[in-house]
C-alpha cells in the first residue's frame, strides 16, 4: 500500500533494498568476525579468564550485583514516572503561577548531566548510601525527560479532541483523564520505553560513588589476578545481562502497543451499540 510520504516500492527498489539489507549484515557480521578473532588472538578465550564462571559465590555476588542493578532502575523508573507526569501537568497547567515553575524544573535537571547531579547528592549534600544518590539523580534527570514526553505526546492530539470534550461540559481534569490521557499514551508508550532503556542503562554510573551495582562488581572481578585479570570475559558477560534486561522492556513495550491496538479493534458488544443508537435519535 501507499503511504503518505512514498509510494510502496516496485520490483526493483525492493531488489535493491533487499541488497542494501544484505550488504548491512554482511558488514555486520565481518565486523563481529573480526572482533572474535582479535580476541582469540589476545587468549580471551582461554579457559583461565573464564574459570571465575565456576565458583557459586561468584555466581551469587553476580546475582546480588544484578539485583542492587534492578532495585535502583525499579526504583528509579517509578519515582521519573511519577515526576513526569507532576511536572507535565504542571506545565500543560492554564495558570503562569504554576506553568512557570514547573517549566524551569524540567528545563534545568534536562540540561545538568546526570553524573554531575550523581556527584553532587553524594559528594555535596551527602544523602548517606548511595543508593539515594543514584536514585534521586534517576528520578530528576528522566522524569524532566518523561516530562516533556509526556506534554509532547497531549499536545500532539488534534485540538478537536478537547473542544469536544469541553462543548459537552466537561472540566479540564476531566478531559484530561477520560479523554486526552488515553489516547496519548498510544502516542507515547515507544518513548516511555526507550526512556525507561536509558535509565536503565544509566544506573551503572553508580560505581563511580561505589553503589554495588553490576558494573562495579564486574570492574572488581575482571582484577582479580588468580583468575587471570578477566576484564574482557567478565565485560562480555555482563553486556549480554544488559542486552537482555534491555531486549526485556523492548519485548514488555511491544506487548503493551499490541494489547492497545487489540483494544481499539475490539468490537461493541450488541447491548452496548443499541444504547448508543438509541442515545443518538432525535428527541421527539
Amino acid at each position: 500500500m501507499s503511504s503518505v510520504l512514498f509510494d510502496a516500492p516496485g520490483p526493483k527498489a525492493r531488489i535493491r533494498h533487499w541488497i542494501y539489507a544484505g550488504g548491512g549484515v554482511l558488514a555486520i557480521v565481518a565486523i563481529v568476525g573480526f572482533v572474535v578473532l582479535r580476541f582469540a588472538d589476545e587468549g580471551q578465550f582461554d579457559g583461565k579468564l573464564w574459570s571465575w564462571l565456576e565458583y557459586e559465590t561468584i555466581q551469587l555476588e553476580l546475582l546480588r550485583a544484578l539485583g542492587a542493578t534492578l532495585r535502583a532502575f525499579a526504583v528509579g523508573a517509578v519515582l521519573a514516572l511519577v515526576f513526569g507526569a507532576i511536572f507535565a501537568a504542571g506545565r500543560l497547567s492554564d495558570h503562569a503561577a504554576v506553568r512557570i515553575p514547573a517549566t524551569i524544573v524540567v528545563e534545568f535537571f534536562r540540561a545538568v548531566p546526570l553524573v554531575v547531579m550523581i556527584f553532587f547528592f553524594h559528594f555535596g549534600i551527602s544523602l548517606g548510601a548511595p543508593f539515594y544518590s543514584v536514585v534521586l539523580g534517576l528520578t530528576l534527570y528522566n522524569g524532566s525527560v518523561l516530562a516533556e514526553v509526556f506534554r509532547a505526546g497531549v499536545l500532539s492530539l488534534p485540538a478537536g479532541q478537547s473542544e469536544a470534550a469541553y462543548a459537552v461540559g466537561m472540566r479540564k481534569t476531566q478531559v484530561m483523564q477520560t479523554v486526552l490521557l488515553p489516547q496519548a499514551l498510544r502516542a507515547m508508550l515507544p518513548a516511555i520505553i526507550s526512556q525507561l532503556v536509558v535509565l536503565l542503562k544509566d544506573t551503572a554510573l553508580g560505581f563511580l560513588i561505589t553503589y554495588e551495582e553490576l558494573l562495579r562488581y564486574a570492574r572488581y572481578l575482571g582484577g582479580i589476578v588468580d583468575f587471570g585479570r578477566p576484564l574482557v570475559p567478565i565485560t562480555i558477560v555482563v553486556a549480554a545481562m544488559y542486552i537482555v534486561m534491555c531486549l526485556a522492556l523492548t519485548g514488555l513495550a511491544k506487548y503493551l502497543e499490541g494489547r492497545n491496538r487489540r483494544n481499539k479493534k475490539a468490537p461493541v458488544p450488541a447491548k452496548k451499540a443499541d444504547e448508543i443508537v438509541l442515545t443518538n435519535e432525535p428527541m421527539n
